[in-house]
């Protein structure tokens, strides 16, 4: 009978040590699966700024900096994820997310979300301390033939900034074997239109109205002459 009564005893033991273990066990992986980290809650993130906020200083200022990427960019951002959670989309590129939401009047938020994230970003890349002037090698020679001249190429670039009515775009890109200056009216962009994007400027009036107020013209031809990344634009060319 007492041998009986310890076995009953060590089995009472062992099966709570067993509960204890797995509770333990099940906790563990309740907390690690109901407390997902951003990066697996955010499908898409805010590209950090490829200089500092002050780097465009004094053409472009980091309070407008602060606000245009810290605000106006990464509102983009949180809004396309939002619409995109829990749709195919959320596992799909930006690019992908942005030709195929093109395609559907109804995807309107998504579209214009996705392609202001991709505007603002190479936008971004477009410009760099330092920059502006003319471009060097390939490009230069390719702006040459197809536009006649730099200078020529300047008074399109300016004129399709200028003439942009509202927001909007203006690019420099290649369509088929040519280079183009091209306008596009608020998220719009080329890769929907079958054109490759070299460089852009941004014309809505959040990305120049803090430090040029009203005068357009102003931004633009400081964006040629003391801002535009003619590097970047040269890779993209290829």
């Amino acid at each position: 009978m007492e041998t009986s009564r310890r076995q009953f005893c060590k089995s009472v033991a062992a099966i709570s040590v067993l509960t204890a273990a797995g509770t333990k066990f099940a906790s563990a992986a309740l907390a690690q699966t109901s407390t997902p980290t951003k990066e697996e809650t955010m499908t898409f993130t805010l590209p950090e700024l490829p200089y500092a906020q002050n780097a465009l200083e004094p053409h472009i200022s980091a309070n407008t900096l602060s606000f245009h990427y810290g605000k106006h960019h990464q509102a983009y951002v949180t809004n396309l994820n939002n619409l995109v959670k829990d749709t195919p989309w959320a596992s799909a590129s930006l690019e992908d997310v942005i030709k195929e939401s093109a395609k559907d009047a109804s995807k309107a938020g998504v579209f214009n979300n996705a392609a202001q994230v991709w505007n603002h970003t190479f936008y971004w890349n477009s410009m760099k301390p330092n920059g502006g002037g003319a471009p060097k090698g390939e490009l230069a020679k390719k702006i040459d033939k197809d536009f006649g001249s730099f200078d020529a190429f300047k008074e399109a670039f300016k004129q399709a900034g200028t003439t942009q009515f509202g927001s909007g775009w203006a690019w420099l890109v290649l369509d088929g074997d040519t280079l183009k200056v091209t306008k596009t009216g608020n998220a719009d962009l080329p890769m929907v239109h079958g054109q490759k994007a070299l460089l852009t400027m941004d014309v809505w009036e959040h990305a120049y109205y803090l430090d040029f107020q009203n005068k357009r013209p102003d931004y633009i031809s400081t964006f040629l002459d003391k801002l535009v990344n003619w590097d970047f634009a040269e890779k993209n060319l290829g």
